[in-house]
């Protein structure tokens, strides 16, 4: 039986809902969804519903955006070399494809591009990127996703006469690098109105703001939107503001005139129509692009992504499709090993964080692992391993905890960290692991609350049968792109009666066929749910349900599917 908590949201205010019943011609309960959201009026759905690039704001509004372009032309004016240099996750890879295919193709040649070892070198900038910088007469770096803690090793390029231009979207330290220019909207004197770009967003106001300078169409750069769509989607940022309108034009992009090297990668993922939305490219996409600097190195991502020949994307392609299956492998052993680690020991049982290290796990898959064991046991996880003589570790968090702050309190322990409240990474000696496992307890425990240690999900709207039709999916589907900040809604009906026996697929799937008294009836699908609910719902086939909706296609045939997201007796 499930012992998730249903948390309603609180329910949006009667004349905006009636105003956009009134103006839009939708049902109350689509009008209640929209203004959940913010919407009062049609003006507000509009901008909602018909995204607009015109909306995307002036990229010289953010600080340090003028003295970034005016180093971008000196290099271009003096023939210098430029490298860019990124991170190997998905946001890293798309900013450096985005980049440097981006200069190459239309602005200047002489550049190449640079992502650190995950293994060798680890998280962000580091001095073997910076030597091999030296070593080939580079003048200026700009560094995508990473740089704004970088004190030291950009001291280090200065001193070896490299520049840096900085595009990150991380939180800046108490001292910033000695950079030519930092692009960050996350720093405190920065008046930019939107501060969660990714670090590809932020990459991409840089070319922006370059083209408008200098009078180059802006459809040049408009299809690398399905890079930085990409980067939106696995980067797990709000999806509202100006992510929300090049996330809709990036998966415009993606469906209707893919990159040969997403075209690819797509195919390896089984997913030959071009309907994409953003949950496919977390799940089809992203763990493939990730899986490149996971198992191997990033380089076979960014080739991938930046490829204009079909023979060869599809090769990299199915290395890139190798890697992740060899990735999916690892995670399942450590996985395991991590979960039986926390079962058989009292102290980890009962305690409010989860902080585990083993030598010997593989540094390409511990932030996934931290994931699998948060969806087991609820609660701020760091999983560590041994890398480069030093502790390496991934940490996530619930909901509603923000694990930088708690990591920042345990920053006496460590070597470095960086990341954002529901991710970072962090490196620290091999003998400070336990006093830093007893700190990072001791801050989460005091800060904590019970509430944000039970699963909970987030429920939009307690719903009748009798309210889901064909409209009001259509309309919901055209809320999408769904993220963070808007989500893919959740819905609550009680009440609910099951038609006939539920059956079990694949030996774990629970499909349902479900109705309440006098409504249609209506398919409903819970992935993984049968072991958890089976005898239950055999037991007492009367329950509340809760699902979110879609149109689910079969044999050409379309019809309303409901997914189950958890089922607690009536």
């Amino acid at each position: 039986m499930s012992d998730k908590r249903w948390e309603f949201k609180k329910a949006p205010k009667a004349i905006f809902v009636d105003s956009l019943i009134s103006s839009l011609n939708v049902s109350p309960a689509n009008a209640k969804l929209l203004a959940m959201r913010g919407m009062q009026n049609f003006e507000d759905a509009k901008e909602f519903f018909r995204p607009s690039l015109d909306n995307l704001h002036d990229p010289f509004l953010m600080k340090d955006m003028t003295k970034a372009v005016e180093r971008l032309e000196k290099a271009f004016e003096n023939g210098e070399k430029i490298m860019i240099y990124g991170d190997y996750d998905v946001d890293g890879t798309t900013s450096v494809s985005m980049m440097y295919g981006f200069i190459t193709k239309y602005l200047y040649t002489d550049v190449a591009f640079y992502i650190p070892d995950r293994y060798k070198e680890g998280y962000g900038v580091q001095l073997p990127g910076i030597d091999f910088a030296a070593d080939n007469g580079i003048a200026l770096i700009i560094s995508i996703d990473c740089g704004i803690k970088s004190v030291d090793k950009i001291a280090y390029a200065k001193a070896l006469g490299i520049d840096f231009i900085i595009c990150d979207h991380h939180r800046p330290g108490d001292e910033l690098p000695a950079a030519i220019a930092i692009l960050d909207p996350k720093q405190s004197d920065c008046n930019y109105p939107f501060d969660e770009l990714t670090g590809c967003g932020v990459g991409f106001k840089l070319l922006t703001a370059y083209c408008q300078k200098h009078d180059i169409d802006f459809q040049y750069l408009l299809p690398y939107l399905d890079l930085v769509c990409t980067s939106i989607a696995c980067d797990i940022v709000p999806v509202n503001g100006e992510n929300r309108i090049m996330s809709y034009f990036g998966l415009k992009y993606i469906n209707e005139n893919p990159r040969i090297g997403i075209k690819a990668l797509m195919h390896v993922a089984g997913h030959h129509k071009m309907n994409m939305d953003i949950t496919d490219v977390v799940f089809k996409l992203g763990p493939r692009i990730n899986a490149a600097g996971r198992v191997a190195h990033a380089y076979d991502a960014v080739n991938l992504l930046l490829s204009e020949n079909e023979e060869e994307a599809n090769e990299f392609a199915k290395l890139i499709a190798e890697h992740n299956t060899d990735r999916k492998e690892l995670d399942s052993k450590i996985t395991d090993e991590a979960l039986l680690m926390i079962i058989n020991d009292d102290e980890l049982r009962s305690a409010k964080s989860t902080v585990l290290f083993k030598k010997d796990w593989h540094k390409g898959v511990i932030g996934i692992v931290a994931s699998r064991c948060i969806e087991k046991f609820n609660r701020p996880t760091i999983i560590l391993t041994e890398a480069n003589g030093h502790a390496a570790g991934s940490a996530r968090s619930v909901p509603g905890f923000d694990v930088y702050n708690a990591i920042d309190a345990c920053s006496s322990e460590l070597i470095q960290f960086g990341g954002h409240a529901f991710a970072a990474g962090l490196t620290l000696q091999l003998d400070k692991i336990d006093s830093f496992k007893k700190k990072f307890e001791e801050v989460v425990s005091g800060s904590i609350s019970e509430e944000q240690l039970k699963a909970v999900i987030s429920v939009d709207l307690p719903i009748n049968f009798s309210e889901i039709d064909d409209k009001f999916v259509r309309v919901l589907h055209q809320m999408a792109p769904f993220g963070p900040q808007n989500m893919t809604p959740n819905f609550v009906a009680e009440n609910v009666k099951i038609k006939g026996n539920p059956r079990i697929l694949k030996e774990k799937h629970l499909k349902l066929e479900v109705f309440q008294e006098g409504t249609a009836t209506f398919g409903a699908i819970g992935f993984g749910m049968a072991e958890e609910f089976y005898d239950m719902l055999v037991a007492s086939p009367i329950c509340k349900l809760c699902f979110q909706i879609e149109f689910n296609e079969f044999r050409g045939l379309k019809n309303i599917q409901l997914m189950i997201k958890d089922i607690k007796p009536m």
